[in-house]
């Protein structure tokens, strides 16, 4: 099989900004894309399709590598966005040479490969589903998660971590967290700011947290 320089190393390099859209979910892919440096971040894109902004982040690329390579080796449509996070120098490889690149493989590698892109892509797609839930109600499932009960009986969460960090860990970015802890306010359910938030409303907290885009009356 050739080795990855070679197939790419005559490809002109071309840089792309950051805050580019590399990819776009449900896109099918038009060439296979390898990023020789730079940070990528894979995700979603709000609803307001703002470019450079994702709204629910599942993960990130460091180049060298290959940007989705499941949906390209499959030829299904891309389950997720993909944006530039810094400047980003990358290669394109029309698919027909991708295709005869890995069929380059020794025997049994192309059906271990496209198994192992199956197994992938079936995974990034569930991903991509429990993403969906709008960030208001996994944030109430997060504090609801985490909430003590303190002297007085109340449900109260102590915010330890940095706001980066939670969010991370709910696949959104600071700022749609920071917007969901308000309209969680603006609908009574919590109140509080800096590192201690309390709940006020336990019952319609669970509804908001286990029916996604639900709100309470």
């Amino acid at each position: 099989m050739l080795s990855t320089h070679s197939i790419l190393s005559d490809l002109p390099m071309e840089a792309v900004a950051a805050g580019t859209v590399l990819l776009r979910r449900g896109q099918t892919m038009e060439t296979a894309i390898f990023a020789e440096s730079g940070s990528i971040t894979l995700g979603i894109i709000g609803p307001d399709n703002r470019i450079g902004e994702v709204e629910r982040q599942l993960g990130s690329l460091e180049g060298p590598c290959w940007l989705e390579a499941p949906a390209t080796i499959l030829g299904v449509p891309c389950p997720m966005d993909a944006v530039a996070q810094t400047d980003v120098q990358l290669r394109r490889l029309p698919l027909d040479q991708f295709k005869a690149f890995i069929r380059g493989s020794a025997p049994g590698v192309l059906a271990m490969l496209t198994d192992m892109a199956r197994a992938n892509h079936h995974q990034t797609e569930l991903a991509v589903q429990r993403m969906a839930k709008d960030a208001e109600s996994r944030c109430a499932e997060w504090l609801l998660r985490n909430a003590e009960t303190d002297e007085q009986g109340h449900q109260v969460v102590h915010l330890r971590q940095y706001k980066r960090a939670i969010a991370a860990q709910l696949g959104i970015v600071p700022e749609t967290l920071s917007r969901a802890l308000r309209e969680l306010r603006e609908l009574h359910l919590i109140s509080g700011k800096g590192k201690q938030v309390r709940i006020l409303n336990p019952v319609e907290m669970r509804k908001l947290a286990g029916q996604s885009g639900k709100r309470p009356n």
